[in-house]
């Protein structure tokens, strides 16, 4: 999250920058948004290529740690309907109902 707030505060500083500079040589409204934002999109590019390394980086960290959480909670759930199944002593869920009759539809 560290690496994804400095990124995205430096993005914001070369534009205000950018901005500012377009601003003192004549251009205003949407003109100048839409240079200043052509500008600092290039400088970004340039400039900030090692922090949006970082930022990547740790996005891609995040996403294995999320998929191995929904492995390790499919695990667990198997784990305790196997030990659900071996404690009352019932058939695998669908075959019969607790007692000994056809499950209902």
């Amino acid at each position: 999250m560290r690496n994804f707030i400095a990124y995205t505060a430096a993005r914001l500083l070369l534009f205000a920058i950018a901005f500012g500079v377009v601003y003192l040589l004549g251009a205003r409204g949407l003109l100048a948004a839409v240079l200043a934002l052509l500008i600092s999109g290039l400088v970004s590019f340039v400039l900030l290529s090692r922090q949006r390394d970082a930022m990547s980086a740790s996005l891609v960290r995040g996403m294995g740690r999320l998929r191995g959480m929904g492995e390790r909670l499919d695990a667990g759930a198997a784990k305790e309907d196997h030990l659900q199944q071996t404690r009352s002593g019932a058939a695998p869920s669908g075959e019969t109902e607790r007692d000994g009759s056809e499950p209902r539809a």
